[in-house]
């Protein structure tokens, strides 16, 4: 590819910064894309190399069947929620970025967090695919015992169709609390929770990971950012003036009831296949 020198053509940026960018002489492509097939052979072709659960690492062979990510441990910076909230300062302007490795529960690290910290979070948003029910405990504790006022909870339609008879009803039962729950679902895939504490700060954090554990590396942001936890609410706000699945209107224990009475209608009837 030639660039020539001759002319240079001037342009601006967003910025109003003055730019030169070079004329570019396009290379002539040959439109002709026949090719002829290669000769694989065949017979000493070994497709059980791609085997996922390659433990040895044969170096005989070009090409090595893919193997779990193991990464080492100077490489994994934390694998307990409780090592890392112990060791976070929680104080205005903080920010720490971190990787984690497979045995670190997100669900967990909230927990450890709120409760190492002796922090009230007065309204707290969770955003996440998937979730379990020890998620569900925590959260029932952390409610109970004070270290949550308000919780907002959005999972995945993915999450509600699988789960609608087993997590889900877990949800409603355990979480769903003097009015002080709702739970939206929608196609998200987020994994977030912010949330504003009793003195004024505003918290962040954003992983690669949902409430419990994926058993990969993932990486956790946590930061104190007012304007980043406002543009995460005010976007939460849209979502679940949308998607939100509790009508508070209605007694919790007439929703309850409902819901219980919605998936007995659901289930197939044996006596009529």
């Amino acid at each position: 590819m030639a660039i020539s020198k001759k002319k240079r053509q001037k342009a601006v940026n967003a910025f109003g910064e003055e730019l030169y960018v070079p004329e570019i002489q396009l290379p002539e492509f040959d439109t002709d894309l026949g090719f002829d097939t290669p000769d694989i052979d065949t017979e000493n072709l070994n497709l059980d190399l791609f085997d996922y659960d390659r433990e040895d690492n044969n170096t005989d062979v070009r090409y090595m069947r893919p193997r779990p990510a193991r990464m080492p441990t100077a490489c994994v910076r934390y694998d307990n929620a409780e090592a890392l909230a112990r060791d976070i300062k929680f104080k205005s302007g903080m920010r720490y970025d971190m990787f984690v490795s497979g045995s670190f529960i997100f669900g967990d690290f909230i927990e450890a967090f709120l409760r190492h910290n002796n922090c009230k979070a007065v309204k707290m948003t969770i955003g996440t695919l998937s979730m379990s029910k020890e998620n569900v405990d925590s959260l029932y504790l952390l409610m109970t015992l004070g270290f949550i006022d308000n919780l907002r909870l959005m999972v995945s339609d993915y999450f509600y169709g699988h789960e609608r008879r087993e997590i889900v009803p877990y949800i409603y039962k355990k979480l769903d609390i003097d009015n002080r729950f709702q739970m939206g679902v929608t196609r998200i895939h987020t994994k977030t929770c912010h949330f504003e504490s009793l003195g004024g700060k505003k918290i962040v954090i954003h992983a690669s990971a949902n409430l419990r554990s994926s058993g990969n590396v993932e990486q956790m942001t946590i930061e104190e950012n007012p304007a980043l936890y406002d543009f995460y609410d005010e976007t939460y706000d849209i979502l679940f003036e949308s998607f939100q699945t509790i009508n508070h209107a209605v007694t919790s224990r007439s929703s309850w009831e409902g819901f219980e009475k919605r998936l007995t209608s659901e289930r197939p009837n044996p006596s009529n296949p």
